[in-house]
């Protein structure tokens, strides 16, 4: 069956993501910055449930921060043109619902939000893996969920936002191997 011209195939949307997008690097890196932000709110000296409110506060300026990240990494931010970027809008929007559980916790378990929060984002990542054709995003899916558990029921929430800052780095690290060699592949595809 041929494809009429003027139509793209649901792989080559994928391709324009991937390339337009970096596989969404700066939202990964700005991650790290917020995660940062949240261990440095770990020292102040006020109650959980104002520690918590105050990390809320530093995960709103994600998008933000992803922006300005995006131009200088000479990123398309929406790429408008490509429907593929509703789907992934979409998939992050989803993750507002799951943040209820999280208000639920400011309350009833305020020792736990942070964790709560990580597991969230962390699951958040997995329809990703999809639209970016990334293994780096499915391993991250997976661990960070599994680890923000472990981590935040037995140890501090110090070392818990300890460990999600130095997860996020080593996911950038990861991220930025794979659209290496993406853009390897693409380039030597065009030769």
């Amino acid at each position: 069956m041929e494809i009429e011209k003027g139509f793209e195939t649901l792989d080559e949307m994928k391709r324009r993501c991937i390339s337009s997008q970096k596989r969404g690097l700066h939202f990964i890196i700005a991650s790290v910055l917020m995660w940062g932000m949240v261990f440095g709110v770990q020292y102040l000296e006020v109650s959980v449930k104002q520690k918590n409110l105050i990390s809320f506060c530093c995960f709103a300026l994600l998008l933000p921060t992803a922006f300005v990240i995006s131009k200088f990494l000479k990123i398309d931010f929406q790429s408008k043109e490509n429907p593929l970027t509703v789907l992934g809008i979409i998939f992050t929007v989803n993750q507002i619902l799951y943040l209820l559980i999280a208000i639920w916790a400011f309350t009833a378990v305020p020792e736990k939000m942070l964790m709560i929060v990580a597991i969230i984002f962390g699951g958040h990542l997995l329809p990703y893996s999809w639209l970016y054709k990334s293994k780096v995003y499915l391993t991250f899916a997976i661990l960070i969920p599994i680890t923000s558990l472990i981590v935040g029921m037995i140890f501090s929430v110090k070392l818990l936002t300890i460990i999600m800052i130095m997860i996020e780095l080593i996911f950038c690290v990861f991220l930025i191997k794979e659209n290496a060699e993406y853009f390897d592949k693409v380039s030597y595809e065009d030769e």
